[in-house]
């Protein structure tokens, strides 16, 4: 490298003869020549390709690598292993041509890895109405007097960057109904597609690349709106802004960054609330209110200004989905059914027969024969030193009444029921006390 600088110098710069250059540096007058033609400013020798006894084994060779790779690393072969494993299978070269191939094979990976890993994304731009991301966060409000860890949805377009922040105390496939049908509503519409990460409320199961089993009501709620779903790839990191893979594996980058500034911006200048309604109609208000605040930051204006713009994309929202998830259920021989540690009355009829629990995050509804038998305001309770409680309508017992007015006495549903309905009952009791007697006198 040094002597082909000198060469040039000389040669360029001090108009030195090749004849001289050839007595001061011993190289004929062809090498001297061929070096300034060239006009090469560094020396390269061409390595010729020369076949190798691996090269019949070299694909078995890289898929052996590429399965090892995903092992841990106490479970791996090792090279000497891998060697004597094409031994076996005919390859009589030696070790060392192996290593190098794995050396080069390593080598290769780590550069891909470094260009297409989680350090390299691609800037993603999305049309007005094509797509929405969704995730959840975990945050900590002030309901009811007690601080509580809340379950908050994340529902934001991606080419306007309008956000929908809903709290709940539990993330489960209800909740994630609701939170999508009040993100529509205030979005006024439904984009084209939704981006999801591989959550259990949407996921049963994921399989290998792109494959999803799908959880089926999630499917019906996606159908019922009529919007694509979009699941990122399981293992590529959660919260990269950019994507390396395309949109359907990491654009759901902007809701994760959202979920940052929401931390910051939103929840810790949270006042305390009566309950998670006042709650979410606060958060309603707090994001519509900072769409104005903030700039878009690639189109001109704000976020409220590119929405408004977008909302003319979006697909109608027409009727909210039914978003119940239900669940068969057997009415004890008391007229209760269980459910999440607690217990809820059902008419005395349906003792002891099957019924249809629908879950919604606010209400239980029970269903038996195609009509709904009962409804109970739902208990969600996060805590596990809370005992559990069972809710009972009194109404549902009075058939038991009829036949056994003694429980009127000290039955737990009817602590609840009123004096003036209490009285009658015990004046009926009275009677049918006095009839019963008047009988066993008669006999």
């Amino acid at each position: 490298m040094e002597l082909l600088s000198v060469i040039r110098r000389w040669h360029h710069r001090d108009r030195i003869p090749i004849r001289e250059i050839e007595r001061r540096t011993g190289l004929s007058r062809n090498t001297i020549r061929k070096y300034l033609r060239s006009d090469a400013v560094e020396v390269r020798f061409k390595v010729p390709e020369r076949p190798s006894r691996l090269d019949p084994f070299a694909d078995k060779l890289s898929e052996w690598l590429r399965v090892e790779a995903g092992k841990g690393r106490k479970g791996r072969r090792t090279v000497r292993r891998i060697h004597a494993d094409l031994v076996a299978l005919g390859y009589a070269g030696s070790y060392a041509r192996v290593a190098a191939f794995v050396r080069r094979w390593q080598a290769g990976r780590e550069v891909a890895q470094r260009t297409t890993g989680r350090g390299v994304f691609v800037p993603l731009a999305f049309q007005p109405g094509e797509a929405f991301q969704f995730d959840w966060s975990e945050d900590w409000a002030t309901v009811g007097g007690k601080r509580l860890k809340l379950q908050a949805a994340h529902t934001k377009l991606s080419h306007s960057r309008a956000f929908v922040i809903r709290a709940y105390k539990l993330q489960t496939h209800e909740m994630l109904f609701d939170a999508l049908a009040e993100a529509f509503r205030v979005l006024g519409g439904v984009p084209r597609r939704g981006i999801f990460d591989n959550m259990r409320t949407a996921v049963d199961r994921v399989g290998t690349g792109k494959v999803r089993q799908v959880n089926a009501r999630f499917q019906a709620m996606a159908s019922h709106y009529l919007f694509e779903t979009t699941f990122c790839s399981p293992a590529s990191g959660w919260g990269e802004p950019w994507s390396a893979t395309g949109p359907s594996d990491r654009a759901s980058g902007q809701v994760e960054k959202n979920v940052q500034d929401a931390r910051r911006q939103i929840w810790q200048v949270m006042p305390p609330f009566m309950d998670l309604p006042a709650l979410n109609a606060w958060l309603e208000a707090r994001c519509i209110e900072r769409w104005g605040e903030l700039a878009h930051g690639v189109l001109p204006g704000s976020v409220a200004e590119v929405q408004a713009r977008e909302r003319a994309s979006l697909m109608p929202m027409g009727r909210a989905f039914d978003g119940f998830v239900e669940h068969a259920k057997r009415v004890s021989p008391t007229c209760l059914v269980h459910f999440e540690s607690n217990r809820y009355s059902v008419p005395a009829s349906f003792a002891n027969r099957p019924v249809s629990l629908r879950v919604y995050p606010d209400r239980l509804v029970v269903v038996a024969e195609g009509q709904v038998v009962c409804e109970h305001a739902r208990i969600v309770e996060r805590s596990h030193d809370v005992p559990s409680r069972t809710v009972y309508d009194w109404r549902h017992y009075l058939a038991v009444i009829q036949r056994k007015p003694g429980a009127l006495r000290n039955g737990a549903p009817f602590a609840e029921m009123p004096e003036a309905f209490r009285r009658h009952c015990h004046v009926g009791q009275l009677w049918l006390e006095r009839t019963r007697q008047a009988k066993l006198a008669a006999c």
